[in-house]
């Protein structure tokens, strides 16, 4: 076996024996706890989440994402991992050097009129600092992927792996297997910037001529694998806008429903990380920027067709074609007890829409509706049954409910069905597979 074999293996078991060590140690303790009948649930909880939030990398994105899933895991390890933060300490500059010295060669500052040696932004899987390209003058964004991320990345998979599989024992109410491929992949996606350098050439020619949305250009000279450069997008933090008036909150929500949502009805493509520290608003908040391409899935457009199915089905009240558009995503055993329960949380997500009206994107205040509405699903959806949710249900809920907190946050009020209504009309799927063809060439 070649040496970097040697070493990237290596890596990989190093890191499995640090997460396994936590994750096992703490499944034995859960293990022994129940057997004697002790049941602490939220004591647990809180202790699995500083675990998982002190190891940072990809097991953290993965929790985050988990916590976004009704029922795939623990209700109390939802509510704590939801609270695990995307930001991360940075690495200095040694790691630094030698990450720019291994992607660019070792004159790489010669490349640079200037480089931040202080880390702008640090998250889980990399970090980021402003740059200035030798005879330019504009200012430049330079994302360092962290070392032996793809085996960090591996080694936390399995491990997960472990969790659920663990999980599934205690609690069968939604088969996660589908889930975790669709987070392996993902994550092993999102480890590839050569990936990400396209996302975000696909984006800029989907928001060409809209002039409210801002993507940055890619600097393909200053790119690898582990190194993405682009331009750099000034811009404010979202929670500065909280107290904004509500024009401005309104617009800010439009810009945000138009970022996400008008790839995905016209060409079947979604931003799957809504996160706040993935954009900027600028322009006195008119405009919004777009920083993060590296969570993005493009899904075959028959699945978009089921949700505007489901969507209409809600609208009229008809439960037979629910059912189609539920086995039009890929959900398989179901009965009409397995539909109503279904329906009574996609009643909840697809609220908004379904009104005619100039509303909040939540008209129930806090998460006790919500908990409660939960609540009753999963003990239905057990009782007929269970469900095992298509792999694509993953990125589409986690978009849904991540911007639906940013609305909440923003108290914005729109009329939230005409703006869906004006982004489905004419919807066909024909279309989106030629405008997907065009976009990926």
């Amino acid at each position: 076996m070649p040496k970097t074999n040697k070493t990237y293996y290596g890596k990989e078991a190093k890191r499995i024996i640090k997460v396994g060590t936590n994750v096992g140690g703490f499944v034995a303790k859960i293990a022994a706890k129940n057997i004697l009948g002790i049941t602490q649930k939220d004591k647990n909880a809180e202790e699995l989440t500083q675990l998982l939030g002190n190891l940072k990398g990809p097991i953290m994105k993965v929790a985050q994402i988990l916590s976004t899933i009704p029922d795939a895991i623990p209700e109390q390890y939802a509510k704590k991992l939801s609270m695990l933060q995307a930001e991360a300490p940075s690495m200095g500059w040694l790691f630094v050097k030698r990450r720019m010295r291994t992607e660019l060669g070792i004159n790489w500052q010669d490349k640079f009129k200037y480089f931040d040696k202080e880390a702008i932004k640090a998250a889980s899987l990399g970090q980021v600092h402003k740059a200035i390209e030798k005879n330019k003058s504009s200012l430049l964004a330079c994302k360092l992927q962290y070392p032996d991320m793809l085996s960090s990345i591996n080694a936390d998979l399995k491990q997960l792996k472990l969790i659920l599989k663990i999980y599934k024992q205690i609690e069968s109410t939604i088969n996660t297997e589908d889930i975790y491929y669709e987070l392996k992949e993902r994550l092993i996606e999102e480890a590839d910037y050569h990936n990400e350098f396209k996302n975000i050439l696909i984006y800029k020619n989907i928001f060409k001529k809209h002039k409210s949305i801002n993507i940055p250009v890619p600097n393909k000279n200053l790119s690898t694998s582990k190194l993405l450069t682009m331009e750099w997008l000034e811009g404010e933090a979202l929670n500065k806008f909280y107290n904004a008036n509500k024009t401005v909150r309104n617009k800010i929500a439009e810009n945000l429903f138009n970022a996400w949502y008008l790839p995905f009805y016209k060409f079947g493509i979604i931003h799957g990380d809504p996160h706040p520290g993935n954009y900027t608003i600028t322009n006195n908040g008119n405009s919004l920027n777009l920083l993060d391409f590296g969570c993005i899935r493009i899904f075959n457009p028959s699945f978009v067709g089921g949700v505007i199915k489901l969507y209409k089905a809600l609208l009229h009240e008809n439960k037979d074609e629910a059912a189609k558009a539920y086995k039009s995503w890929g959900f398989k055993n179901l009965n009409t007890k397995l539909v109503d329960a279904l329906n009574i949380w996609a009643l909840y997500l697809y609220g908004p829409l379904l009104e005619d009206r100039i509303r909040k994107i939540q008209d129930h205040q806090g998460a006790s509706y919500a908990k409660e509405l939960l609540g009753k699903v999963r003990k239905d959806l057990k009782k007929y049954g269970g469900v095992k949710p298509p792999r694509e249900f993953v990125l589409v809920d986690r978009a849904a409910i991540g911007l639906g907190s940013v609305f909440m946050h923003l108290k914005a009020e729109l009329n939230w069905h005409e703006k869906f209504e004006e982004l489905i009309k004419n919807f066909n799927e024909k279309k989106v597979i030629t405008s997907q063809k065009k976009l990926l060439l």
